[in-house]
């Protein structure tokens, strides 16, 4: 998480072929947020924020239209509609605020 007011909370990038990217806020909600916090052992998760609330990131835009359960223990291990999806920009960063 980067740019967040503690170490729980920012804009949620991804690490992928080795490369830091973001992830689009289309159909961001609380509960592919809560999946990031438990992830980061952040506890629960408390807003899901997009429109890079907390700033724009670099390089690609690594995922767009996430769809988590909520039972996954890993952002990867939801239905991700598009990868490395190079039609977006920055300005749709996603979010998470966590408990922890």
């Amino acid at each position: 998480l980067m740019h967040g007011n503690s170490i729980c909370s920012g804009r949620v990038e991804v690490l992928h072929d080795g490369l830091w990217g973001t992830v689009s806020d289309d159909g961001w909600n609380l509960t592919d947020a809560a999946v990031v916090c438990r992830e980061l052992g952040c506890g629960d998760a408390i807003e899901a924020k997009g429109g890079a609330y907390f700033g724009q990131g670099s390089g690609p835009v690594w995922m767009a239209s996430v769809d988590c359960t909520g039972n996954e223990s890993s952002l990867i291990q939801c239905k991700i509609a598009h990868w490395q999806h190079n039609d977006l920009d920055h300005l749709h960063d996603a979010g998470v605020i966590c408990s922890g």
